[in-house]
C-alpha cells in the first residue's frame, strides 16, 4: 500500500491553490482540495477536537433525512475557505448534480477548513473560484504535498501536505483516504526523529537520524505554531447504511491517533468524513449470533482499513511536502532517517 483514494472507482479529486511569494505573513500559500463521489453516495462524518471548521455536518447525521453526498470540499483558510464549497455547488449545478426539488437541484457539499492564514497573508484566502476551479479539473490522479489545501499545512514543526492511500480486502471492497495534515501535534517522535509508528517506519524505509538532527528537531518541537486541524475523507466502495458509514468515519479517526501526536487536542478541530458508494456488495456469511447485522463484520473490516489507510496517508503527505515560507520538511530537518 499506497495507492490513492481514488482507487475506489468512481471516486474523483481535485485540487487548487495558488503558491505565490510565500513568506510567513505574506504573499499566498493556501487551496482547495474536493472529493466528487459518484450519484447516490452515501456519506457521514465525525468531528473531534475543540476547535472545528465546519459546513453541512449535522445533514450527514445518521438520523436525519439526507445523507447522499455530492462531494466534500477539504480547504485552508480558516471559516472564510468554507466560502469554497459555494464554487463546487454552482459547478454540481451546472451539471445537474444535488437533490432535486420543483424549481431546480441542490448539490449536497460538506466541508472542513484548515486554519493556514499565518502562511501567506492573512487576507489571501479561498473564495468560490478555488473550489470550482478544483472541482471542474478533478480526476483520478492525485498528486501529493503542496497541493490543494496542503498547500500551507504544517504538521507541527514540520511542513505538512496533502497525503492519499488505499488498501484492497481479500473480499475485493477497496478503502480509501485522503488527509490534509496540518495538526497542532507531531508526526514524528522528539525522541527518535522517526513516526511514532514501528508500521510507518518499515512501510517508508525509514532509519534512526543521528543525535545532532534528533536534538535539533526536538528544538523545533518546543515553540510550537498557531495552526492545526487535520482533516481527511475515507472512502469505500462497499454498500453501506447510513449508520455503518457513520461507524466507519468514527474508526477511521484511530489512523491519526496513531500516527499524531497528540490528536484531537482543544486547539485541533480533526474532522473525517465517510464516503460509501455502494458499488460492491458483499453477501454476509451463514448467520451467528455475532452476525445478526450482516453489516457489523463488514463495518468492523473497512473501520481498521480505513484507519490503516488514513495513517498511511498522513504520512506520504508530510513526505511529499516541500518548504514553503520558511518552514522545514521531514527531510531538511532530519535527513538521516533516509537511507
Amino acid at each position: 500500500m499506497t495507492g490513492s483514494i481514488t482507487f475506489v472507482h468512481d471516486i474523483l479529486v481535485g485540487n487548487y491553490q495558488r503558491i505565490e511569494d510565500a513568506t510567513l505573513g505574506g504573499g499566498w500559500a493556501t487551496g482547495t482540495t474536493v472529493v466528487l463521489a459518484p450519484p447516490g453516495t452515501i456519506g457521514a462524518v465525525d468531528v473531534r477536537g475543540g476547535a472545528p471548521g465546519t459546513r453541512e455536518t449535522d445533514l450527514l447525521d445518521p438520523s436525519n433525512s439526507v445523507q447522499h453526498v455530492d462531494a466534500i470540499v477539504l480547504t485552508g483558510g480558516s471559516a472564510y475557505g468554507l466560502a469554497a464549497a459555494d464554487g463546487v455547488m454552482t459547478w454540481l449545478e451546472e451539471h445537474d448534480r444535488g437533490v432535486k426539488m420543483p424549481g431546480g437541484r441542490v448539490p449536497i457539499v460538506p466541508g472542513a477548513v484548515i486554519f493556514d492564514l499565518p502562511v501567506g497573508a492573512w487576507a489571501n484566502r479561498p473564495t468560490a473560484d478555488f473550489g470550482y476551479q478544483a472541482v471542474a479539473h478533478a480526476g483520478t490522479d492525485v498528486p501529493t504535498g503542496n497541493v490543494g489545501a496542503g498547500a500551507g499545512a504544517r504538521a507541527g514543526a514540520l511542513k505538512g501536505g496533502l497525503g492519499t492511500a488505499s488498501v484492497t480486502l481479500d473480499n475485493g471492497v477497496t478503502v480509501g483516504a485522503l488527509v490534509i495534515v496540518n495538526a497542532a501535534g507531531h508526526v514524528v517522535d522528539p525522541q527518535t526523529g522517526l513516526p511514532w509508528s514501528a508500521d510507518q517506519i518499515a512501510r517508508f524505509g525509514l532509519q534512526p537520524p543521528p543525535p545532532d538532527q534528533i536534538e535539533a528537531y526536538a528544538a523545533r518541537v518546543k515553540d510550537p505554531k498557531p495552526l492545526n486541524t487535520t482533516v481527511a475523507v475515507v472512502a469505500t466502495d462497499a454498500a453501506l447504511s447510513p449508520a455503518g458509514c457513520k461507524k466507519v468515519a468514527v474508526a477511521a479517526h484511530n489512523g491519526l491517533a496513531h500516527t499524531i501526536r497528540p490528536a484531537h487536542t482543544a486547539v485541533d478541530g480533526d474532522t473525517v468524513f465517510a464516503l460509501a458508494t455502494g458499488r460492491v456488495h458483499i453477501e454476509p456469511d451463514a448467520a451467528t449470533p455475532e452476525q445478526m447485522n450482516p453489516e457489523t463484520r463488514l463495518i468492523s473490516e473497512i473501520g481498521a482499513a480505513a484507519a490503516d489507510a488514513l495513517a498511511t496517508a498522513v504520512m506520504v503527505g508530510v513526505l511529499a511536502a516541500e518548504s514553503i515560507a520558511g518552514i522545514p520538511t521531514y527531510r531538511d530537518l532530519l535527513p538521516g532517517a533516509f537511507a
